[in-house]
């Protein structure tokens, strides 16, 4: 049982839903520029406020967006190293479909040889 009082890992399932949203990837990637306020994160949208505060509840039930109070303002902020979680689940599938592949090859050659 670890005890790292670090930020719990995304559910990988909820992360990767919310991210087949176009508007929730739009969300993350103007996230990724600097912190933004709801409002701030609406205005290039034609989507109200409250809107755009449901998409950034998906991202934030799913640990890739915190947000905090500052004052009466309550900017948002990408959790990018939990983005690294989720690129880190795509390089083990892509390390172990490499790998498949490559024994793949090697038998196919080695069937050629015989």
């Amino acid at each position: 049982m670890s005890t790292s009082l670090a930020a719990p890992e995304p559910d990988l399932d909820l992360a990767f839903a919310a991210l087949g949203d176009p508007v929730r990837r739009a969300l993350v990637t103007r996230l990724a520029q600097s912190d933004a306020t709801v409002g701030e994160l609406a205005e290039p949208f034609a989507l109200t406020p409250q809107a755009i505060s449901h998409h950034i509840g998906v991202l934030r039930r799913c640990g890739l967006v915190e947000q905090r109070r500052e004052g009466t303002r309550r900017p948002c902020r990408l959790r990018a190293d939990q983005l690294s979680v989720l690129s880190g689940w795509i390089d083990e599938q892509r390390r172990a479909w490499d790998d498949r592949l490559d024994a793949l090859e090697r038998h196919l050659a080695d069937g050629a040889d015989r």
